[in-house]
């Protein structure tokens, strides 16, 4: 079972009552998730609790707030084969992932790496000229190479192929 801990703005937008949620013992762990705004669309980020490794998906409606955990799914899919990962890899994390619980956010270092990397998001949406000029696997992958203090200064997807080589 995933947890995705969620700020009280994304929380309100799922129509999701705070709930307080056991934390899990995948190998991956749980996740948080933010929402943003850019440019007048409502867009989320979510960062593994672990590894930092994130994914920015932008310009979400209605219908996919919805079905929040299958969008996030089918983005987390297709991020983890465009980094290389293997099949095998990539089933076993999607295996452990069926079902999802939402709960509140309850670590304020995840919260804080998030906050840097809302601002890289932004800045790299505004270097390319806009959220409509986003290649959004690229975007992805640049978050994810990005030194983070909260792991010694690593690259998040280097901690993640570290934790599914290690599993």
């Amino acid at each position: 079972m995933l947890t995705i801990r969620c700020t009280q703005k994304l929380l309100k937008e799922l129509k999701v009552a705070q709930g307080g949620g056991e934390p899990q013992d995948g190998y991956l762990g749980g996740w948080h998730a933010d929402l943003l705004r850019i440019e007048r669309r409502k867009c989320v980020l979510i960062t593994n609790d672990a590894t930092l490794y994130s994914l920015f998906i932008p310009g979400l409606k209605k219908q996919e707030f919805e079905r929040f955990g299958e969008v996030f799914m089918q983005h987390l899919f297709r991020n983890l084969r465009c980094e290389g990962f293997e099949q095998h890899q990539i089933e076993r994390v999607l295996d452990e992932y069926r079902e999802i619980k939402i709960a509140k956010t309850n670590n304020r270092s995840v919260l804080g790496s998030m906050n840097d990397l809302k601002y890289q998001v932004e800045g790299i949406i505004w270097e390319i000229g806009g959220l409509d000029q986003v290649d959004l696997i690229s975007l992805n992958q640049k978050l994810n190479r990005i030194p983070m203090g909260a792991i010694k200064y690593s690259y998040s997807i280097e901690a993640l192929k570290r934790r599914l080589a290690a599993a």
